[in-house]
């Protein structure tokens, strides 16, 4: 299945756009073993060195051939079946130099995080509880709230909001809902994301059926319900990302419009007269892959989405592909199929933008997490895949 060169090849010839460098990543399998439905790095023991969390262990780097674990360890699960992580973030919660390690669990179960050790390898980690009933199945970390610290989006029993480390809180994180109750927030709802919808400045949170509104630290319903703006960005989506893809100013929305079934949009931002903000659909891989006209890339099952400036171009870049037996090997449509990963080049050109997809790899895919990270420290972005197919990294050369 090598798209890549014929897509790339094509928009050329259409005067689209071309890479400011050539982009070729070196694979390196480190284990097949299916431990998690994703992974994520960062250097927790000091030496220089980034390392990868995925399921219970850790593979230090630079090789990644030492692993320990960090957490009780249950199994090696079954790819028929499914992993009791699904997520794994990294971060200096306690603010000691240390990394810490947040694991996300099996939708609506209760998760944890877990405190570095100083950075000694074989040393026991601290359990710290996030919360109960981690909704969603692509949850996301960023900042909502502005006060430096990032933090957990999903949603729980009923409603949607986001979880945040205090170290006054020795009990848990603090949760906030920012919804009314709607029984859409049920555990496996697919479709989550933040960033500045509107481009006000402030971080709203965003489903596949529209977005809250964030109302500002200061303002009186902060603590409360935000303003829902409803508004159909996708079926049920998995990872939905907010940026400025076309340069003129306003923030638009990049996401699946399935996790499971067939379509990848870029919803462009269009600011109406009374300062409202809407969008017009604009399809990368089209939704119904019977009416495609222009031949373009189309395969299922991408619930994950992960972005970044891949080439150096300045432009804004992403990484999907396929989450290979999502629901085990006939679940869904093109469930067998080969677990691809591509990643989309942004391309702005005589008034026009949108993405050249470049395929990475055929054997691989997503989990319910993908994630973009500079794992040698070479200053170019390289990509982590953790799932069914096990734990693959793609280094950037």
């Amino acid at each position: 299945m090598k798209f890549h060169s014929l897509l790339a090849s094509l928009a050329v010839i259409a005067g689209l756009a071309v890479s400011a460098f050539a982009v070729e990543f070196e694979k390196k399998t480190i284990t097949t073993d299916f431990l998690a439905e994703g992974a994520a790095c960062a250097d927790f023991d000091g030496d220089g060195f980034n390392d990868i969390t995925y399921g219970p262990y850790i593979f230090w780097g630079p090789d990644f051939q030492e692993k320990d674990l960090y957490r009780p360890f249950n199994k090696v699960f079954d790819p028929h079946g499914y992993s009791d992580q699904f997520l794994a973030f990294t971060d200096d919660l306690d603010r000691d130099g240390h990394v810490d390690i947040i694991q996300v669990p099996w939708p609506g179960e209760s998760g944890d995080c877990w405190l570095n050790p100083g950075g000694k390898r074989g040393a026991e980690w601290t359990k710290f509880f996030i919360s109960k009933e981690i909704g969603n199945e692509s949850q996301v970390y960023i900042d909502v709230d502005g006060n430096g610290r990032k933090d957990l989006c999903f949603n729980r029993n009923g409603f949607m909001g986001f979880a945040t480390y205090n170290p006054e809180n020795k009990e848990s994180w603090d949760w906030h809902a920012l919804s009314n109750e709607d029984g859409k927030y049920q555990r496996y709802f697919h479709g989550i994301g933040a960033g500045d919808v509107n481009s006000d400045g402030l971080c709203d949170q965003i489903d596949s059926k529209g977005w809250y509104e964030n109302p500002g630290p200061d303002a009186p319903n902060f603590q409360g319900v935000w303003t829902y703006h409803p508004f159909e960005f996708a079926a049920a989506a998995s990872t939905i990302c907010v940026w400025d893809v076309d340069g003129d100013g306003l923030n638009d929305v990049v996401c699946a419009w399935s996790a499971h079934l067939y379509g990848l949009v870029w919803w462009k931002a269009v600011k109406n007269a009374d300062g409202t903000v809407t969008f017009e659909k604009n399809e990368i891989q089209p939704i119904d892959p019977t009416n495609n006209p222009e031949g373009k890339l189309s395969y299922t099952q991408m619930h994950s989405v992960d972005y970044a400036d891949i080439n150096g171009d300045g432009l804004t870049d992403f990484v999907t592909g396929k989450r290979w037996w999502a629901h085990g090997p006939t679940g869904d449509q093109e469930a067998d199929q080969p677990a691809v990963l591509y990643w989309y080049e942004g391309f702005r050109k005589d008034g026009k933008a949108g993405f050249i997809p470049h395929q990475i790899d055929d054997d691989s895919g997503v989990g319910t997490q993908i994630t973009i990270a500079d794992i040698n420290k070479d200053g170019k972005p390289d990509v982590i895949s953790g799932n069914k197919k096990g734990l693959s990294i793609f280094i950037q050369k």
